[in-house]
């Protein structure tokens, strides 16, 4: 028996058409009509799926078309926020702490664990070199469709 609701339910109705229909002939017939609202139902849920997907698809669309920073800005400001953890840490925080050092001040800088924002960055860089190489091989995305 299966662990999926509606499979169990499906599962449920063969055994109860089986007791049921005792001639074979009749057996058939009722078998293949569950069978059939079976692949309706997981048909039904596959479009619901896919429309939802379609959806996410063109709004992510209109977003990217947009001109205000603030709606299609949030890939960039991602990239911002890496960029300046990253700067601040490896360039701006050295350096105020060697100037503090040189002016005789002793206390805490700031610190910034680096760990998620170098994930994001990096991931960012990654898939800007993928999106570089297919523009200098003239390989066209526009098109392509998942499989």
């Amino acid at each position: 028996m299966s662990f999926d609701p509606l499979s169990a339910l499906f599962d449920l109705g063969k055994i109860a058409i089986e007791k049921v229909w005792p001639d074979p002939v009749k057996r058939a017939e009722e078998l293949r009509k569950l069978e059939e609202l079976k692949q309706s139902g997981d048909l039904a849920v596959m479009q619901a799926e896919v429309s939802l997907l379609l959806g996410q698809i063109s709004i992510n669309l209109k977003e990217a078309e947009h001109q205000s920073l603030f709606v299609a800005g949030w890939r960039p400001f991602v990239g911002w926020c890496g960029g300046l953890a990253f700067a601040y840490s490896t360039i701006l925080e050295p350096i105020a702490r060697f100037v503090a050092v040189m002016v005789g001040y002793a206390g805490e800088f700031p610190s910034i664990n680096n760990d998620l924002t170098m994930q994001v960055l990096l991931g960012m860089l990654g898939l800007g070199l993928m999106r570089t190489y297919e523009k200098k091989n003239s390989i066209d995305n526009k098109g392509s469709k998942p499989d």
